[in-house]
């Protein structure tokens, strides 16, 4: 088990990076078109049916709201898990979280928590960055490292025990360990309406607030770790 002072747990909203696909240049339209091919075929959706899902995709989307927690430096003489937010301008957003993990989470030693991060969180925060001209913190940059090298923490893939082909979300695993779901306002598929029609940042970042303590309640669990009660959890 890691220590858990060595650990930033993270979670992040995206959504695309305009309101509307008709907002998009010509040549964007063509690419977003080609880019979401296969999966619009499925769906049997136009580009501009399928836009609201464009967060999904660094080239198209962009971060508005990143949510960590950490274990105090008192750990584990006191357990206390605090949670902050960065949103606004991504480009803001962006720094103040590669200012984080260079400060404070950046030796050998540390780790980066997300659920499914490996395939989403971690590769979306690095893309992001490099598109809006960051250069990357040492925690985020993969180019060249082993596998042991790489500091992520993925709950997902932790669940996994080596089945390659086993997706389980994070709702899904709150419910089997008996934790509060996260889900319980919105969930992913609504924050681009709640973000562009409804203007309410606010309700996102409580959203990821609460992905944030429930992925780090999953973690506990599968470690074999007592849960957070609510006076160990401050919302700084």
């Amino acid at each position: 088990m890691k220590p858990l002072r060595n650990i930033l747990f993270l979670d992040i909203e995206t959504t695309s990076g305009k309101a509307h696909f008709e907002q998009l240049s010509s040549k964007e339209q063509l690419l977003f078109a080609e880019k979401t091919l296969y999966q619009r075929q499925k769906e049997d959706l136009t580009p501009e049916q399928f836009y609201h899902k464009a967060g999904i995709w660094a080239e198209f989307g962009k971060v508005i709201c990143v949510s960590v927690g950490y274990f105090s430096s008192d750990f584990p003489l006191q357990r206390a898990f605090r949670i902050t937010s960065f949103y606004g301008e991504e480009k803001d957003v962006l720094l103040k979280v590669k200012d984080l993990i260079e400060n404070y989470f950046s030796s050998p030693q540390h780790y980066l928590c997300a659920h499914n991060g490996k395939e989403f969180d971690f590769p979306f925060l690095a893309r992001r960055m490099l598109i809006q001209g960051i250069i990357l913190p040492e925690a985020l940059n993969t180019m060249g490292k082993k596998p042991w090298e790489v500091p992520f923490l993925d709950t997902m893939e932790l669940w996994k025990f080596g089945d390659f082909k086993h997706y389980t979300s994070l709702k899904l695993l709150t419910h089997i360990f008996g934790i509060p779901s996260p889900k319980d306002d919105i969930d992913g598929s609504e924050v681009h309406g709640v973000y562009y029609e409804q203007n309410d940042i606010k309700r996102i970042v409580t959203y990821c607030e609460k992905d944030v303590l429930a992925l780090t309640q999953v973690y506990l669990k599968l470690c074999n770790q007592k849960l957070l009660t609510e006076d160990e959890v401050q919302v700084l």
